[in-house]
């Protein structure tokens, strides 16, 4: 049987008694205690964010004569050097969802860099008397400035990542664009036969609408790269040297490399969490073209025998328990999902950021949660897509002519050539008769078979408006 030796620490509630191997401590055990919420841990990237903060902040303090003993400094470097890397993550155990605006992640951090940072220096853990969690680690800072620049600077790292996602999407849809140019299909409005259009033209569309929603994604970083560290509590500064404010988002900003800078005015930045609803909006956006081209894809693929048809999807897995043979587009199915999860985050997030008080949102937890949730989402439904599904894409070439000479639809390109009343003379004879419009046409002697392909072709369906 395992025997484990415990430390006892103290806080403004009393002692209690900690597993001795534990790098967290007794703020975190509270935590645990009290927030079996969502059973979600810290976002990853929000935990290496925290440990390129602390190393920051801590490197301007060494800079200032704070850590005169290099041995307890050189400890908390590597400590906080590792947090941010990602090597202490597994000490960052309380849930994502909690009270108190963040603090218990703030403090989680706090004591997993000190008692990380007392074994390196080769003290055991919990001797705070050395290296403190908050006299040290949490040095001229607060949860209300640390926290929310933490999560801007996840969410930069994270929104990095998701414009290369979008942006191969994009370049994915382009590549169809160019092999079914040739293809000429029924396009349709209120998913009634409309006018001839090619299925290259529809992926071009779709490659657009993931180009500006490349382009928003990436302008997000403007909006997220000014920050409130250094405002300490409430965006005063208080308790922090002057030195200390000016010179700690410089720090950060050569750390990460990322092009940030202290807000104007710290107090908005503390209390007003507006930012996160703007960005949150760009990422529904780009949910929104998600799942409109998702759901366009499923439909386009319907059938496959009674639908539409018009293109093959890659066959991913057997599609039913019952019906054999069925084959479902379960990759547009779950990146609509991913779209529509992503939608919700935004509304939880707008009331998140509105139902902050005075000086200071008290849901910053919840926001940290959404927003980076909602990014991964979009990630990972861009990339899912763009590999198991855009690139195996197939033209069902057969049916779309089929469908392009059994509607009437294609009588309204021919009314450059023979005008409204004679295509609509065409129309009615076609319905009547049971024949295509191109049947009709040559028994009317309107048209030839060689004018009545030429007013179909690729060229003359794409082509803007009439020619003079």
């Amino acid at each position: 049987m395992e025997i484990t030796n415990f430390r006892t620490e103290h806080d403004l509630l009393g002692a209690r008694e900690i597993p001795d191997e534990k790098l967290w401590g007794i703020h975190t055990s509270r935590a645990l205690e009290n927030f079996q919420l969502s059973g979600r841990p810290v976002h990853p990237e929000l935990i290496k964010a925290f440990g390129a903060i602390k190393l920051a902040c801590f490197r301007v303090n060494r800079s200032l004569g704070y850590f005169a003993d290099d041995r307890k400094a050189n400890a908390l470097e590597q400590a906080c050097t590792e947090l941010s890397e990602g090597l202490l993550s597994g000490g960052i155990v309380v849930d994502a969802l909690q009270g108190g605006a963040g603090t218990s992640t703030n403090m989680n951090v706090n004591e997993v860099i000190a008692n990380r940072a007392l074994e390196i220096a080769g003290h055991k853990h919990g001797d705070y008397g050395y290296i403190s969690p908050l006299d040290d680690v949490n040095l001229h800072q607060s949860t209300n400035d640390t926290y929310p620049t933490a999560l801007k600077v996840a969410a930069i790292r994270l929104l990095r990542k998701l414009e290369q996602a979008v942006l191969s999407l994009q370049e994915s849809f382009q590549e169809k664009e160019k092999e079914f140019a040739h293809v000429v299909k029924i396009g349709r409005t209120q998913l009634q036969d409309a006018v001839l259009t090619t299925l290259g033209r529809e992926m071009g569309a779709y490659a657009e609408a993931f180009n500006r929603d490349r382009w928003r994604i990436y302008k997000c970083e403007e909006r997220l790269r000014v920050i409130n560290l250094g405002g300490t509590a409430i965006g005063t500064g208080l308790g922090a040297p002057r030195q200390f404010i000016f010179r700690a988002t410089d720090a950060l900003r050569e750390l990460t490399g990322i092009g940030l800078a202290r807000a104007e005015n710290l107090i908005d930045a503390t209390q007003n969490a507006d930012v996160f609803v703007e960005v949150s909006g760009i990422l529904k956006s780009c949910a929104t073209s998600l799942f409109k081209v998702s759901n366009d894809l499923r439909l386009m693929a319907s059938g496959p025998d009674a639908g539409l048809a018009e293109i093959f999807l890659p066959e991913k897995q057997a599609g039913s328990s019952i019906m054999p043979g069925k084959v479902n587009p379960v990759i547009p199915e779950s990146a609509a999902q991913a779209a529509l999860l992503v939608m919700g985050n935004d509304s939880v997030i707008a009331m998140a950021a509105s139902t902050g008080n005075l000086e200071l949102n008290q849901f910053m937890p919840l926001i940290a949660h959404c927003l980076p949730e909602s990014i991964d989402l979009l990630t990972n439904a861009c990339h899912i897509l763009r590999i198991h599904c855009i690139t195996g894409i197939k033209a069902n070439e057969e049916q779309c002519r089929k469908n392009l000479m059994n509607s009437t639809a294609v009588v309204t390109a021919l009314i450059p050539e023979i005008g409204y009343e004679k295509a609509s003379d065409l129309a009615k004879t076609a319905k009547e008769q049971g024949i295509t419009i191109r049947e009709a046409a040559l028994q009317a002697g309107l048209l030839d078979d060689e004018k009545f392909e030429a007013l179909i072709s690729p060229e003359a369906v794409c082509r803007l408006g009439n020619p003079e």
